[in-house]
């Protein structure tokens, strides 16, 4: 089979994620080029990371990839991506899919008229995460009531909650949300690790969803999680039938007996000289099991990526084969347009200290 030929545009943090996807799996795909916005950056990228970088969108399109992603800033994203469609290029742009409903709609529209897009949502197809939704849907906690979710901030949150909890996208919602800040220990951001006992304020965000039909999601997060040794991730799920907390299970058996039960996670670490932030080394997740089964293998073999960046590779493929024809979307535009919205509406309210209500949009 002949690889998956793709450029980026952009050279930022989240950008090289994509970098080393494609270097991690050369049979399969190839990092055509990657537009940056100075000679220097390029230069740098060509020699030091043997990455093919140019200076214009030009050179970028001349490649003739299958297809672009645009890893560009918040507030740029959604109107670059639109230009590399209307280039007719698939695209798959880095997260939100906009800010405003206003962005949203314009999307949708853009859509509408022919064009692929896809947003790259990546946390449901984290090893870990695919894993956890996968046990849900089998069913052994009955019918979803309510989830407590502290994992991921804003739109990645809102998918993570529509994806356990099994949410349709056209369910209407209200969200109530209130930030704090507390003042936390600094120990680790995207780039360097800190021993001085720094403190600073973060802004923790806490909300509750309540949707039409009665579910509920308890949602509680700040960005000092993603990266603080101090602060950890954690979630409930709760249903008719039994709960999750934090890996551990808790449910009735067919015969209504009481069942405890861990997800087993088996994992290896993995030092490499390839361009990598946070952390200088990966921990790759070999397999996930629960009862005995295994519900999680890596879909590459072992290839040494990172859960972000296996959930990157997966995005690739699929949007891939989606620009080929071959399969539909990874994450259907009406679905990354919905999470975006319940992000806005959550900032909404926590900047009000009211209840807001979801309203009937355009790709419902």
């Amino acid at each position: 089979m002949s690889r998956y030929r793709f450029a980026v545009i952009g050279s930022g943090w989240r950008a090289q994620y994509y970098a080393r996807a494609a270097k991690a799996l050369p049979d399969l795909f190839e990092l055509c080029a990657m537009y940056c916005r100075s000679e220097e950056k390029a230069a740098k990228f060509r020699t030091e990371y043997r990455i093919p970088a140019v200076t214009s969108e030009e050179d970028c399109a001349a490649m003739n990839p299958d297809f672009v992603v645009t890893a560009v800033s918040k507030n740029s994203g959604p109107d670059v991506a639109m230009r590399w469609t209307d280039k007719e290029f698939t695209v798959l742009c880095e997260t939100p899919a906009g800010l405003d409903p206003e962005t949203l709609n314009k999307l949708w529209a853009h859509h509408m008229q022919g064009q692929k897009l896809v947003i790259a949502e990546q946390y449901f197809l984290y090893p870990y995460y695919s894993s956890l939704i996968r046990l849900v849907k089998s069913g052994i906690l009955g019918r979803i009531n309510c989830l407590n979710i502290s994992l991921a901030h804003e739109y990645h949150g809102a998918s993570l909650i529509r994806y356990l909890l099994g949410i349709p996208v056209d369910m209407t919602f209200s969200v109530s949300a209130k930030t704090y800040e507390f003042p936390v220990t600094e120990t680790r951001t995207r780039y360097e690790e800190f021993q001085d006992g720094r403190i600073s304020n973060k802004r923790r965000t806490v909300a509750t969803f309540e949707f039409e039909n009665g579910q509920a999601a308890f949602y509680d997060f700040d960005s000092e999680q993603y990266h603080s040794k101090i602060r950890k991730n954690s979630y409930k799920i709760q249903g008719i039938r039994g709960e999750i907390l934090d890996g551990k299970a808790i449910y009735l058996d067919p015969e209504n007996n009481a069942v405890e039960a861990d997800l087993q996670i088996e994992k290896r670490h993995i030092d490499r000289d390839f361009i990598n932030p946070n952390p200088e080394f990966a921990e790759e997740i070999t397999g996930i099991y629960f009862q005995g089964e295994q519900i999680y293998k890596p879909p590459f073999g072992l290839c040494g990526l990172s859960q972000d960046e296996t959930a990157v590779a997966q995005l690739l493929k699929n949007t891939a084969e989606y620009a080929k024809g071959i399969a539909d979307s990874p994450y259907p535009l009406k679905e990354a347009l919905q999470d975006a919205y319940m992000a806005i509406l959550m900032k909404k309210s926590e900047g009000t200290c009211k209840s807001v209500s979801s309203k009937l949009q355009k790709w419902m």
